[in-house]
């Protein structure tokens, strides 16, 4: 029972990860550095601590008590985060959405679920799977399958991508022609976003003794009740200040750049309601690890929760294209191929399932 509502749990915040950016569309007037900062202050500054002390009584003295070189180590992977979330965008505007999208997300999924397994390899610790463990046993194998399908499946899904703008570009849409492709640069930096970008899970790595210090309070005061569903509520903290750390200085340079720090008084604007999508945003963006936390608890396998994460935000990013209609005017083929894609990526997701339940 535990598996599947760590299933579940994963599910629920892949669903926020993918549709957060939608109350962004509401907003009217602002360039994107300012709704972005304002409703990353809300995801990384304003909502993690208070969903911390919502749910973990004495948070501030974990983190208090915890040593500089954790904090330090946890700060630099959200900060290296931040940086591969920046560069995501540069990613897609030199690749396209798909090819773009499809590469960052793919070395996202493959780096964050499978690095800390290899890293545990050479430095092991208590409670942590090696990559050797999981090459060795039934379960294992299945996680490590769970995760090759999962790949071809974000493939499809890019292949899918490609074949859907060639046919808006050979229909005259000419806002499907990205004028700004650069093959060469856009994978560098597209591998560059991908790698970084894993480093939200080396985060919660490096800081998993403020989980564990969490965890162990709550199992002495709730003995028989199982691990603590929320115990990653403290190390989100650490990690997101490091992103908005990354997020803020960039969004500024923009603000400045672009003349564009009006935009947060400006009266001729809708001021209450940017305000209001712009932290509604922010707050769904935090909701995904929210839920993945809860669902790490239940699953206790990094590879398994990394993976079902990120096949779960692709996944729904997909469903909400094709709610959107944004499939509308392609071929059958390329409908098709985006439809196979969400189907492998749903096999991947039951076969992750199936290996931990093995476990």
């Amino acid at each position: 029972m535990g598996i599947i509502f760590g299933v579940i749990f994963h599910f629920i915040g892949g669903f926020a990860s993918g549709s957060f950016y939608i109350p962004y569309k509401k907003v009217k007037g602002w360039a994107w550095e300012s709704f972005w900062i304002v409703g990353g202050i809300f995801s990384w500054l304003i909502v993690p601590p208070l969903a911390a002390w919502l749910t973990i009584p004495g948070f501030a003295d974990i983190i208090k008590n915890t040593g500089i070189s954790v904090l330090g180590w946890t700060y630099l992977m959200g900060v290296l985060w931040g940086i591969g979330g920046l560069t995501y965008g540069l990613g897609v505007r030199y690749l396209g959405v798909s090819l773009g999208s499809t590469i960052i997300l793919g070395l996202c999924a493959v780096f964050g679920s499978l690095v800390p397994s290899v890293y545990y390899n050479f430095f092991p610790k208590d409670g942590k799977d090696t990559i050797t463990m999981m090459m060795q046993s039934h379960w294992g194998q299945m996680v490590l399958l769970g995760i090759g399908i999962c790949v071809i499946g974000i493939i499809i899904c890019g292949k899918a991508g490609t074949m859907k703008e060639k046919d808006l570009a050979k229909n005259g849409d000419a806002a499907a022609v990205n004028k700004d492709y650069r093959f060469g640069l856009g994978i560098f930096v597209a591998i560059v976003s991908g790698i970084l970008s894993a480093c939200f899970n080396f985060g919660l790595e490096a800081g998993k003794s403020m989980a564990d210090t969490a965890n162990q309070i709550w199992v002495a005061a709730h003995p028989g009740a199982g691990n603590f569903l929320f115990r990653n509520n403290v190390v989100y903290i650490v990690v997101l200040w490091g992103g908005l750390t990354t997020n803020f200085i960039w969004c500024m340079v923009l603000n400045f750049r672009n003349k564009t720090f009006g935009n947060y008084t400006d009266a001729k604007t809708p001021l209450l309601k940017n305000y209001i999508f712009s932290a509604l945003a922010g707050t769904t963006w935090f909701l995904q690890f929210f839920f993945y936390g809860m669902g790490e608890s239940r699953l206790g396998n990094g590879a398994s929760s990394w993976i079902l994460h990120m096949a779960f935000i692709i996944l729904v990013a997909n469903m909400w294209g094709l709610v959107l209609k944004e499939w509308k005017g392609v071929s059958k083929k390329a409908f098709n191929t985006v439809i196979l894609g969400i189907v492998v990526i749903i096999v991947s997701v039951l076969v992750v399932g199936y290996g931990n339940s093995l476990k």
